[in-house]
């Protein structure tokens, strides 16, 4: 039986929508937004959100949250056990966070990536130059 702390974290399925009223930077909370093109559920969403803040708060405050803290943070989110590690595994598989040092860090590897997939396609798929992309 594996635990779920230690299930595969290379992927996480993020919804993609092709409506330009349906951009993130269109939207009232940009971070819920995209919370909700990760997580299925509303209410996993605003945790997933919430989980983000605190760690991008203790981060910008030089006391970034150490995976031993995972205690403190289902008491403060209300959350069980395997619903954090799942909600986290996702973050982590979209590149969202990272661990390093055995602490959560916000990570770029999500923008990285969808730069990436958006050259990629725009250039070998378009045949358009790379600089117009931006």
């Amino acid at each position: 039986m594996s635990l779920v702390k230690n299930a595969p974290r290379t992927a996480t399925t993020i919804v993609v929508r092709s409506d330009a009223n349906a951009r993130i930077s269109h939207s009232r909370d940009p971070y819920y937004s995209l919370m909700r093109r990760i997580f299925q559920e509303e209410t996993t969403a605003a945790r997933g959100q919430k989980f983000l803040i605190i760690v991008e708060e203790r981060q910008a405050a030089g006391e970034a949250i150490r995976t031993e803290e995972w205690q403190s943070l289902i008491e403060e989110l209300q959350i069980s056990r395997a619903s954090f590690y799942a909600m986290r595994n996702k973050l982590l598989g979209a590149g969202l966070i990272s661990i390093k040092n055995k602490e959560y860090r916000l990570s770029g590897q999500f923008s990285r990536d969808l730069m990436d997939m958006a050259r990629w396609w725009w250039t070998a798929v378009l045949n358009q130059r790379g600089e117009i992309l931006y």
